[in-house]
């Protein structure tokens, strides 16, 4: 994470793109912008700017808690609650939250845009793993179950298309044939996110027919890949001697598949599942603009736009935070599926 953070800080500090014009607009006057800038503490040395930084972001802060013109002084409405840890004179070590600083536009927490944000990202992400897993492991199982067979021809010819198919590609083709073309069948629409308003006054409702594009178009390249995956290790473990000696003492088929073959045979689709369930609680940036779905991807394109660099930095920051304990956990799950990597 301190990686992250540092290489975060130097890209972002080394745009080009002056955030108090931005919000000021090119007409701002000279005073202005130098008074913009001093509020949002690029004024300061860039070595300055990154300890300041690092402050922030750390649950654990040091700080000067009366001189105002103090580089450690704490605004009390910056960080919200805190805890005294240690206190000598007028400086302080406290326990606090993490500080992702404020948008340059809206003037909000970066934490608070993120996490709204994330919900929507979040049940985007699950239900279309949970679409890709199950739909990727039944297809996988059976293609090699039944190999070299026409069903097995077809879904690896689907496979191929699937992993090289582009995502927003693929979301403008979603959502053109089954928006569009067959909508009066569908009855979906091109864009929407989870809440939808009211026409007749009723304020907001539940919507979950928006959610069916994207997590379909979403799901496609992860099932792509599980099928795959799937077919060759279970063409692998049922290989094995055990698997000959399990039908050789009479087990059916299903009991030697589903209870001996495919448990050994998920941790190729675990690692493929993680990185892809990183990959999209992350934010599909392309997916979630094009179905115009209200989650991390639009945060940072709208980010991007108006060179809100505080929501550029936070996203980043909470996308690599959710990579690494994704590949913690999955470490976790490769021990209770196969006792033989647990270290001893």
């Amino acid at each position: 994470m301190l990686g992250v953070i540092l290489v975060v800080f130097f890209l972002f500090n080394v745009l080009p793109g002056d955030p108090a014009r931005m919000m000021l607009g090119q007409r701002a006057d000279i005073a202005s912008v130098e008074a913009i800038n001093r509020d949002l503490g690029r004024d300061k040395p860039l070595t300055l700017q990154l300890i300041n930084y690092l402050n922030d972001l750390s649950p654990v802060s040091l700080y000067n808690n009366r001189d105002k013109k103090s580089y450690w002084y704490l605004d009390p409405g910056k960080y919200g609650n805190t805890l005294t840890v240690l206190k000598a004179g007028d400086r302080s070590l406290v326990l606090k939250k993490p500080y992702l600083r404020r948008s340059y536009q809206s003037r909000r927490n970066v934490t608070d845009i993120l996490s709204e944000a994330f919900i929507n990202t979040l049940i985007l992400a699950l239900v279309s793993m949970i679409f890709a897993i199950i739909a990727g492991i039944f297809i996988g199982v059976l293609c090699a179950v039944k190999r070299n067979s026409f069903f097995d021809r077809v879904s690896l010819v689907f496979s191929v298309l699937g992993m090289s198919l582009p995502s927003f590609f693929a979301a403008i083709l979603n959502a053109w044939i089954f928006a569009f073309v067959f909508v009066k069948f569908t009855h979906l629409n091109m864009t929407g996110s989870l809440f939808s308003v009211d026409d007749f006054g009723r304020g907001e409702f539940l919507d979950l027919k928006n959610l069916i594009l994207p997590a379909f178009t979403l799901g496609i390249r992860p099932l792509a890949i599980i099928v795959e995956l799937t077919r060759n290790s279970m063409l692998e473990v049922l290989s094995q001697d055990y698997i000959r000696t399990a039908r050789a003492k009479g087990l059916g088929n299903f009991k030697i598949l589903y209870k001996h073959a495919l448990k050994n045979a998920l941790n190729p689709v675990v690692t493929a599942v993680s990185g892809w369930m990183a990959s999209l609680l992350a934010g599909a940036v392309f997916v979630e603009f094009i179905f115009d779905w209200k989650g991390i991807g639009v945060v940072i394109v709208n980010a991007l736009d108006k060179y809100d660099f505080p929501v550029l930095m936070g996203a980043v920051l909470f996308i690599s935070l959710i990579l690494i304990v994704i590949n913690i956990l999955v470490d976790i799950v490769y021990g209770l599926l196969d006792p033989r990597v647990r270290i001893q």
